[in-house]
């Protein structure tokens, strides 16, 4: 078995591509599924509606998931068409050790930094933020008030120790289906709080009226839709987490189906708190919503559900955590080490890659404040080519013979559509940093 096929077994110790240790159900599938996707990438949804509307946003939430459900068919189809159960595995089939290694350093990019993003919400949450100079202050220094303990680095740190590090170590995806139902349930209770806040806004008179389409008030506001759109195909990429869950299951028809019903319950999920959020909050909304719930809603109940909604996605992202450290464990170790015994064999490895990973993504999340800027990145590079360029291509060169017309086409028009909304989005971050700088 090569290197890129290896992985699986590192990842599942004891399990085969034809006899799994243990068949997850269709339902235990979708949790990991949707616990994958409704990671971080919901706490900027709100910001992008106020960028494109609530038209254009609706449309490209509907667009990409539809694309991303055809990319993951694709992945699997050509994957069991062959003799490898990995992501690198079926690109190096189709394009050979270049292949896998581009699969391999583009999952590294997307986990590590979607890790170090769910760090940085974490610590808004706990011990507050300070955008553009305005102050938000944590749950924790709105309890207690502002000490050393409850500073970002220690209650980051403690929250790795003694919450993150108990959940990572685990070696099947489907020991942590438990932990990915109650996130699951946690993203709906945020989003059912943060809708009923909205409605009772809505009642009183107190919301933002919605923008419907964008203000395209220059080139520079046209451009800016453009950057955006990387903000969802990063919400909605979670394709380095296909194989893992997958390949635990008898059927690939049962994954596909999983895939389908988390893709229209994130979907759902997303519109949601992206409309009632904005609803909320109008154009102060900042990239990451959970700073704008610190406000002071003039009632004890009004306190208390912000303070519910903000700790309700701190955990979730904390559950959420482990599925993307999975893979990215994974991913390092078959780059680093492509010839040595089992990951999961070597505990010395296995450690040392877990708090290598852990201690790295904490100093990241210390250092760095701001989350818009790495969902751009992301969205523009690694977590577009993950969920649309590499899935697209592997259709087109069709090692195996079995692509049809309608596929040739969806896969050409998608590697189109991410390779052009890319480019710009990346020539607008560039622009705007050259302008900025020199104002």
């Amino acid at each position: 078995m090569s290197p890129a096929a290896g992985v699986k077994e590192s990842l599942l110790p004891g399990s085969s591509k034809s006899a799994p240790a243990k068949s997850p159900s269709v339902s235990g599938a979708v949790f990991n599924v949707s616990t994958s996707i409704i990671g971080a990438g919901i706490m900027s949804i709100p910001a992008t509606i106020k960028v494109l509307g609530v038209v254009p946003a609706f449309v490209m939430i509907v667009v990409i998931a539809w694309l991303a459900d055809i990319s993951v068919e694709f992945l699997m189809r050509y994957t069991h068409a062959g003799d490898t159960t990995t992501y690198a595995g079926v690109m190096r089939e189709s394009f050979g050790r270049v292949g896998s290694i581009l699969v391999q350093i583009c999952v590294m990019i997307t986990n590590l930094g979607c890790l170090i993003i769910y760090l940085i919400i974490i610590g808004d949450v706990l011990s507050g933020n300070q955008p553009e100079g305005s102050v938000h202050l944590g749950v924790l220094q709105q309890w207690f008030g502002i000490h050393w303990w409850n500073t970002r680095a220690f209650a980051l740190l403690f929250t790795l120790i003694f919450v993150l590090l108990p959940l990572v170590v685990f070696k099947r995806v489907e020991s942590l289906r438990y932990s990915s139902a109650i996130s699951v349930f946690l993203a709906v209770v945020f989003v059912g709080i943060s809708s009923v806040m909205a409605i009772m806004a809505l009642l009183e008179g107190k919301t933002n009226s919605p923008r419907m389409v964008p203000e395209l008030d220059n080139k520079a506001a046209f451009f800016d839709l453009f950057t955006a759109v990387p903000v969802i195909v990063t919400a909605f990429t979670f394709h380095f987490n296909v194989h893992p869950i997958g390949f635990e299951m008898d059927k690939p028809s049962d994954m596909i189906s999983a895939v389908r019903v988390s893709m229209v319950l994130c979907a759902a999920i997303y519109f949601t708190i992206g409309l009632f959020g904005y609803l909320l909050f109008g154009d102060s909304i900042m990239a990451d919503i959970l700073v704008n719930f610190d406000q002071n809603s003039g009632s004890t109940i009004g306190s208390l559900l912000n303070d519910i909604v903000r700790l309700s996605y701190a955990l979730h992202l904390m559950l959420v955590f482990p599925l993307l450290n999975f893979s990215l464990r994974a991913n390092i170790d078959e780059f680093l080490f492509p010839n040595k015994t089992l990951l999961a064999k070597d505990n010395t490895r296995f450690w040392s890659l877990t708090l290598a990973i852990l201690a790295f993504c904490y100093l990241a999340a210390i250092a760095i404040p701001n989350i818009w800027y790495f969902f751009q990145f992301m969205g523009s590079t690694s977590a577009v080519s993950l969920a649309f360029i590499f899935p697209g291509a592997i259709a087109l060169r069709d090692a195996w013979g079995i692509s049809t017309a309608r596929d040739r086409i969806l896969a050409a028009v998608m590697i189109v559509l991410a390779v052009v909304t890319s480019t710009i989005a990346i020539s607008s971050n560039i622009y705007s940093l050259i302008t900025g700088n020199q104002s």
